[in-house]
């Protein structure tokens, strides 16, 4: 094989959709507002009260792309929204594709659940109406890669899709396996990110009943107020919330950042990524702390050179324990001066699209200067010394660690750059 090229790779667009606001602005303002995006469940009913975060406004967005007809035939929720952010994160980045540009784009969607949505319709139909109830679009709506190539059909890049299976940390992961395909010359751009659209009863009650999710309780301090049932790192915390969410960036090599007149926003600075051979679901601190060194160890720096940390947070007692733990082991002392940052308080946890959103949050903390906060923490005498930002505040940052840990043991960090 040839040998890589190892360009250096930019963030030259980001777009989201959360449960904070369905566009990338209304996101972000709610967001340094300190505010939280929960509610009760509406996309289903599952016979008891839930909280959840579901993206505002979802269904009136009233695209070409986006008909009734389109509606019907696609009915897996991540199909259209990852082409609508596709379109929306190619114009942030002001990307035309052409003959030229198309072909050299790459597109990677990570998602955890799929067509999880799809499926469910059609057994409900088949049970309903039989065989031919099953609609042909079945398959194309349950398959991973299918978003991404919907996205190319109407956008026209033609470079490689496919979507990264990492489940919690899937975002990361396409934004890593993106940026190396850019720095070694198979693409000079790539749409990476997340798309998940989880809210069905049976995936609503499977994290329930394995006591990963929030189970909201009449005393509980969320039964007044939604915006508190996600709590990273509190003592009170009792699993994540879970919700909606689409979440990219366009990586560009910084030659074609140049060739293009293009404007660089962030820098792809450093990838870390394990595995780790220990539990389908309990995380592992040996390689959670390996994740972050070789994160550090491919931007070359050192930890004294992290400004900031967006903490993969999710409010579960384990995961939050193993993750201060593995911060105290990379930082040491420093770790008192550090701020750490947890977006799921605020939007949820959206499982393959988590650090998607994670990421585009970091970015836009680095081009603002802001951190955001940590809401609704109450302290864990075990888990203290970290500074938890409690509410957003201007914050001098330059590089930015986002963490992302999913099951079946997946770990990818990222070690993100201002510019």
């Amino acid at each position: 094989m040839k040998a890589p090229k190892n360009r250096r790779v930019f963030v030259i667009g980001r777009s989201l959709s959360t449960a904070l606001g369905a566009t990338t602005e209304a996101t972000w303002r709610r967001a340094v507002n300190n505010e939280a995006g929960f509610r009760e469940l509406s996309r289903c009913s599952i016979g008891t009260r839930t909280i959840v975060g579901e993206i505002p406004d979802r269904e009136g967005e009233g695209r070409a792309f986006d008909t009734p007809k389109e509606r019907h035939n696609w009915n897996a929720g991540y199909v259209l929204q990852t082409v609508a952010l596709c379109h929306d994160v190619l114009a942030d980045a002001k990307l035309t594709m052409d003959g030229d540009v198309g072909p050299r784009t790459a597109c990677l969607i990570g998602s955890a659940i799929n067509g999880t949505d799809s499926l469910r319709h059609a057994f409900l139909r088949l049970q309903a109406a039989g065989p031919n109830g099953v609609s042909p679009y079945l398959l194309p709506n349950i398959c991973a890669n299918v978003p991404a190539g919907k996205a190319g059909a109407v956008l026209g890049f033609t470079g490689p899709i496919f979507s990264p299976q990492g489940a919690c940390a899937s975002g990361n992961h396409a934004i890593g396996i993106g940026a190396r395909m850019v720095r070694d010359g198979d693409a000079d751009f790539a749409v990476v990110g997340g798309v998940e659209m989880p809210l069905v009863p049976e995936i609503v009650l499977g994290f329930a009943n394995m006591n990963a999710s929030f189970k909201l309780r009449p005393t509980d301090r969320a039964a007044a107020d939604p915006g508190q049932a996600s709590r990273p790192f509190s003592i009170d915390r009792r699993g994540f919330v879970l919700a909606e969410a689409a979440a990219a960036v366009v990586l560009a090599a910084e030659e074609a950042v140049v060739a293009h007149g293009l404007k660089p926003i962030a820098e792809i600075a450093g990838i870390g990524w394990t595995s780790d051979a220990n539990h389908f679901t309990r995380p592992n601190q040996p390689t959670i702390v390996r994740a972050i060194r070789e994160a550090l160890a491919d931007a070359e720096i050192d930890p004294t050179v992290i400004d900031a940390v967006n903490a993969h947070g999710t409010s579960t007692p384990t995961g939050d324990a193993v993750e201060v733990g593995s911060l105290r082991e990379v930082f040491g002392d420093r770790l008192s001066q550090l701020p750490i940052t947890a977006n799921k308080s605020q939007v949820g946890h959206s499982l393959g699209a988590a650090a998607a959103v994670q990421a585009v949050l970091a970015v836009m903390g680095l081009q603002n200067q802001i951190v955001l906060p940590t809401l609704n923490y109450v302290p864990d005498p075990e888990l203290v010394g970290p500074d938890f930002v409690l509410t957003s505040r201007p914050h001098r940052q330059e590089f930015v660690l986002s963490n992302s840990f999913g099951f079946g043991g997946t770990n990818c960090c990222l070690v993100l750059r201002g510019v």
